[in-house]
């Protein structure tokens, strides 16, 4: 069996994800993919980590987790998703660290499941919005407060994926930005899935409907009918055309507060962050989707 931890990361999907995979649950199911209601494993698989405490599971302890997720007999590829996974969002970045604790939670996902192929998949995310969007979400009311034991400058992707591949080595790696969602929402989906690169899923557009003008989602969808594009290339190609002419206004913007942080700092750390995308491309056991 094939068992996918799709570990989030905070603030970047949402769930819109793993709910717009589970548009295609039935479909999938009769290819042996199985995409189970969240609700019916989160806590069940937190609560078996603690237990084991990073040992393996005995056989009849991963059952019971397939079990409760209502995994039917014969799955061959089961996909699991909590952005809480690895840990609560306020620990999500600490001292110079994204995700400090990625190696013994990695390690513990992994032997939830010893006997199967187990795989990490994980949406990244500037670090110059990823943390003023946790502080949004926390009980903290002074961002300097929030920020105090942070060093965003020396944060990178790269040193997480780096300690996670250490920790988990025979388990591949999935990665994309944040960023580019929008244009590759239908190949993350099939990534997650196994499945065919020309496979249509329902959902596929789900997040590029919600940056563009009815109208023009239309029209898009009535273009993409006529002239079914052969690849992911020129889908994103096409996507691309109709978001630059229909897109929303300020759908594509963010306002964040940042108080203390000038633009040449979040600049900055933008530049380091795209430079850091760039060097992850080149980490043996990972695979970047990019537009």
């Amino acid at each position: 069996m094939q068992v996918v931890f799709h570990l989030g990361a905070p603030c970047t999907d949402d769930d819109r994800l793993i709910k717009s995979l589970l548009k295609n649950r039935e479909a999938l199911a009769k290819d042996g993919v199985a995409v189970p209601t969240p609700a019916l494993y989160r806590e069940v698989i937190k609560d078996t980590l603690r237990a084991l405490d990073g040992a393996p599971a005995p056989a009849e302890m991963s059952r019971t987790i397939l079990d409760a997720a209502r995994v039917p007999d014969g799955t061959e590829r089961v996909i699991f998703s909590d952005p809480r996974m690895v840990c609560i969002n306020r620990l999500v970045v600490i001292g110079a660290q994204i995700w400090p604790m990625i190696e013994r939670v990695s390690r513990g996902l992994r032997n939830l499941f010893p006997t199967a192929e187990v795989e990490f998949q994980f949406a990244m995310r500037d670090p110059a919005t990823l943390i003023p969007t946790l502080f949004k979400g926390s009980r903290f009311r002074d961002f300097a407060e929030f920020t105090e034991d942070m060093q965003p400058y020396a944060l990178a992707w790269s040193e997480m994926i780096a300690r996670l591949r250490s920790a988990t080595p025979d388990c591949p790696v999935t990665v994309w930005c944040n960023e580019d969602t929008p244009l590759i929402w239908g190949e993350i989906m099939r990534e997650m899935a196994g499945c065919d690169a020309l496979r249509r899923l329902k959902g596929e557009f789900d997040l590029i409907e919600e940056l563009m003008d009815p109208a023009g989602f239309r029209r898009m969808q009535g273009y993409l009918a006529e002239s079914p594009p052969e690849n992911e290339v020129l889908t994103r190609r096409i996507l691309a055309a109709f978001l630059d002419k229909y897109a929303l206004d300020d759908a594509l913007e963010e306002e964040l507060d940042a108080p203390g942080w000038s633009e040449e700092m979040l600049e900055d750390m933008t530049a380091s962050y795209e430079e850091d995308v760039d060097a992850i491309a080149h980490i043996p056991g990972v695979s970047l989707i990019t537009p």
